[in-house]
């Protein structure tokens, strides 16, 4: 069985990044951050039905010691379909030839998507440590 979707492992541009974001529920980003942060990413993944990117993610970090998992994002329309699965999968084999063996990698899991990063060996960090944040 064939899958209407393909993957590009590239960063999105900053319009697509940003409706993609905004679309999925993620918190909306300026074009002038995107255009600012997007090229500092160390991965991205792309999920497109021909030519439309339908989903994303990507990986940020110092290249060796840290790195987290950021923008997991698919549009409503296209949800429940496997493709958080096939950009965690992406992020995997990248972290598991890219990412040194010492290095921390995290991510924030909101609401059920924890059981998405779970699937690919995520565990949840409390009580020893617990995510915290500075909002913008």
């Amino acid at each position: 069985m064939s899958t209407p979707y393909t993957t590009r492992l590239a960063i999105p541009d900053v319009a697509t990044y940003c409706q993609l974001r905004s679309a999925a529920g993620l918190s909306p980003k300026t074009a002038q951050a995107a255009a600012k942060g997007l090229p500092n990413s160390l991965f991205a993944v792309q999920v497109l039905q021909g030519e439309l990117v339908v989903g994303m993610g990507r990986i940020i970090g110092d290249g060796g010691c840290f790195y987290q998992v950021v923008d997991i994002a698919v549009l409503p329309a296209h949800q429940g379909r496997g493709l958080g699965k096939l950009i965690m999968g992406e992020i995997s084999a990248f972290i598991a030839t890219e990412v040194p063996a010492s290095a921390y990698v995290s991510l924030i899991a909101d609401g059920q998507a924890q059981d998405l990063y779970a699937q690919f060996g995520f565990t949840h960090t409390a009580p020893k440590s617990v995510g915290m944040a500075l909002k913008r």
